[in-house]
């Protein structure tokens, strides 16, 4: 499985790096040819890409490297730091485009060949949709958080050269020489709040955050078969890269040997495993009748019992 998903991974990025290429060369002489500042955003936010896609392949392959002595805990995190990577390097190219659109809007700015702008920009929209759709089809096999975001921002650069054809029409057929930097502005700012949302999951991921509520509901539920489990507390969980990690506690008897404490951890993680695959789960065992010491920050009351409580859906 680890390595079905590296494989698809760096496929991906692979992908990604050759599309900018290509794109990046024929932008540059688009903008050469026009003079558009929507152009160059567009080919501005390309060149990003080929950087971007660079760090996705580097964040990728560091991420599908086992676990070491100095990395017990694995690689996973690595394609958030990408993910980052990406999203500060979205920010930087959209204020660089928009400086650059304020200008052009306050001294003005002459535009010329609009067919050659429109005809690079229909072979961007066909090669970023192809490139789109394999990316998609990676993440919902790997759930990989760089592809993810880079796909993000492949998305938005089929509204980037949607938005540079109608500012090169408006502006050289309709003659309203506003358009190209006002178009320049919009794609800024759609940038902008693309690389706020791509931010999002790079920070939960960072962040240790909980795995969200239904995932955590289904393993109680699934933890909820076991009978020996009926004081399941202290979850908590959160992901790295493709790894999913959840510990626990529960009670036993005090007379339990540890023979057969461990007999039913093994049959418990074993279960559990088979339902979530990629998980690595740590279980702490409890003496029937012992407390903790309260922790508001991170004990809860007994998972199973707020499980009977909640409606049902």
């Amino acid at each position: 499985m680890s390595d079905d998903r590296a494989r698809l991974t760096r496929s991906a990025a692979f992908a990604s790096i050759t599309m900018a290429l290509v794109l990046g060369a024929l932008k540059l002489w688009a903008v050469a040819q026009t003079g558009s500042t929507a152009m160059l955003g567009s080919l501005a936010d390309t060149a990003l890409d080929l950087v971007a896609s660079m760090a996705t392949l580097a964040g990728v392959w560091v991420a599908a490297q086992p676990a070491d002595r100095e990395h017990r805990f694995g690689h996973g995190k690595a394609e958030a730091l990408a993910a980052m990577f990406q999203i500060l390097l979205i920010t930087l190219s959209a204020s660089a485009i928009a400086f650059r659109a304020v200008l052009h809007l306050a001294n003005g700015n002459e535009t010329r060949g609009a067919e050659q702008g429109i005809v690079v920009s229909l072979i961007a929209i066909v090669g970023t949709l192809a490139l789109v759709a394999w990316q998609r089809h990676v993440v919902r096999k790997t759930g990989s958080l760089a592809i993810h975001t880079d796909s993000v921002h492949y998305q938005s650069d089929l509204l980037l050269n949607c938005a540079v054809i109608v500012a090169l029409v408006l502006d050289q057929y309709l003659g309203l020489s506003k358009a190209d930097p006002l178009f320049g502005l919009a794609i800024a700012a759609w940038l902008l709040f693309n690389a706020w949302r791509a931010s999002i999951d790079a920070i939960d991921a960072l962040m240790d955050r909980e795995w969200p509520e239904d995932k955590r509901t289904a393993f109680v539920a699934a933890a909820a078969k076991h009978p020996e489990l009926s004081r399941l507390h202290d979850l908590r969980t959160r992901t790295s890269g493709n790894t999913d990690f959840a510990q626990f506690h529960f009670d036993l008897p005090g007379n339990y040997t540890v023979a057969k404490a461990h007999a039913i951890i093994d049959r418990v993680e074993a279960d559990l495993s088979a339902q979530f695959p990629g998980l690595e789960l740590l279980i702490h065992i409890d003496p029937a009748g012992h407390l903790d010491e309260p922790d508001n920050m991170l004990v809860e009351e007994n998972e199973f019992t707020r499980l009977e409580q909640e409606p049902p859906q």
